[in-house]
């Protein structure tokens, strides 16, 4: 294989006629302008650094094209959609040989922990980061660095020098001709340096979780235990959601934690819009499962099941049939909450059964009131295989509301109406009344059953 660097004019034509076979460019190569012979494969890296407006470029070649995303820490946008399954979603979870969590630190800045973390670093052979992401007081603050690490060779590289001096600084970095590199963020991906395995980020709390993560991890790049440090101003006080970032990276600094961090940092900072250009945001004000929640139900009903319906949806009243979990069953409130809420959502008799073996090996026998809601839950299901949206019992009748008149055997319904003294009866707007069944479940249900006979499933 022939690896070319190529100016724009030639790589246009060379595009178009086939001449090349895998291309590695910038966001350049989505552009209008750019157009493939035979294109079978796109891969994305470091996705989280592309816009709404590129990966809305990107689903241009979806149609006719596999697309590969890659990302350690996908923005909460892209996580949220994978995890709603609009989206696959593939993890590697296993760190290269010999890795070693990077150990994390939140503290406040002063003198004593920068010398000491960047003594440390120095006397073990290594080099150190030290990011400070304002380009107008980045030589004013690598004049302090000077001031208390004197015989310390520190170089300076950020995003507006000359490509010629940034591209010097970095591999006189890279040859170990400086100790520390301070820098921007411009070392946020692409650098792989053994040898620097300490970071210290001065004003962490103005950082995005994602960065912080993609910035940690610069260092830890060998089997050398590596280190980082987040420094904040002692005397102010940060924001409960700026606590919150650097809490969650000092918690999770185990080896292949981005998933878990993506995962926070949307709880955190919310879905943002699945229609729209905004890649965070619009959750705080329900909460993230809710919101998950009301996203799952919109694509189920997009997508359509058999009955239209989903067993949420479904309207079911019993009055005077007890159906509560006692405390005497099950002591811990948030317990009996998550069982509560999971009965409501179970979408196959096969789980419910399984859900309902698994409650009472861990809690025991279950009592008539839990078993009522079980049956409750079965109740839901029937509704929903048959496109029932509403099944109410009062005064010994059991009355269901159907949703599509499509769903009857009209032959049959019309037959046993037609039968003397039948329990049936029809109401206008595809309602059934079924007299005689007992406030009881077990009735209920066996009600039902018969009442099968008059749907087509």
């Amino acid at each position: 294989m022939t690896t070319r660097i190529l100016n724009k004019r030639i790589f246009l034509n060379d595009s178009i006629e086939g001449k090349i076979d895998i291309i590695i460019g910038t966001h350049q190569i989505v552009n209008k302008d750019v157009k493939f012979n035979d294109l079978g494969l796109l891969v994305v890296d470091e996705e989280q650094r592309f816009g709404v407006k590129h990966k809305e470029k990107i689903k241009r070649f979806r149609a006719a094209v596999d697309v590969l995303t890659l990302s350690a820490t996908p923005i909460p946008r892209t996580l949220h959609m994978s995890l709603m399954g609009i989206r696959d979603l593939s993890l590697v979870n296993t760190p290269p040989a010999d890795r070693r969590a990077i150990r994390t630190r939140l503290l406040p800045m002063n003198d004593y922990i920068i010398q000491e973390s960047v003594s440390r670093e120095i006397r073990r052979g290594g080099q150190v980061f030290v990011v400070h992401n304002r380009v107008e007081t980045i030589y004013e603050y690598g004049r302090y660095l000077e001031s208390i690490l004197p015989n310390i060779r520190i170089a300076i590289a950020h995003g507006q020098m000359r490509e010629q001096n940034l591209e010097k600084v970095m591999l006189d970095y890279i040859e170990g001709r400086f100790d520390v590199l301070l820098s921007t963020t411009i070392i946020e991906s692409g650098l792989d340096i053994p040898r620097a395995n300490t970071i210290i980020i001065n004003n962490a709390q103005n950082f995005g979780l994602s960065q912080l993560y993609q910035l940690r991890g610069r260092v830890g790049r060998s089997d050398v235990q590596a280190y980082a440090y987040l420094l904040v101003p002692a005397e102010k006080i940060l924001s409960g959601v700026a606590h919150e970032r650097l809490q969650v990276l000092q918690d999770l600094n185990d080896l292949g934690a981005g998933f878990k961090v993506a995962s926070r940092d949307l709880e955190i900072r919310g879905a943002g819009n699945l229609l729209g250009s905004e890649q965070s945001g619009q959750i705080a004000s329900v909460g993230l499962e809710l919101y998950t929640q009301m996203v799952d139900r919109a694509v189920k009903k997009l997508l359509q099941t058999e009955s239209g319906l989903a067993p949420e949806d479904i309207q079911v009243r019993l009055d005077h049939i007890e159906q509560s979990i006692p405390e005497s069953y099950i002591h811990s409130s948030s317990h009996r909450l998550s069982l509560y809420k999971a009965l409501g959502t179970l979408p196959t008799k096969e789980e419910l059964w399984e859900f309902r073996n698994g409650v009472e090996d861990r809690f025991g026998i279950l009592p008539e009131s839990v078993l009522n809601i079980f049956r409750n839950a079965e109740v839901r299901l029937w509704g929903q295989l048959h496109g029932v949206e509403k099944i109410e019992h009062e005064k010994n009748r059991l009355r269901i509301q159907v949703k599509d008149a499509s769903r009857l055997n009209h032959e049959k319904l019309v037959g046993w109406l037609c039968e003397q003294e039948t329990p049936l009866s029809y109401i206008p707007e595809n309602t059934l009344d079924y007299k005689n069944v007992p406030p009881e479940m077990n009735a209920i249900l066996k009600s039902l059953k018969i009442l099968e006979q008059v749907f087509t499933v």
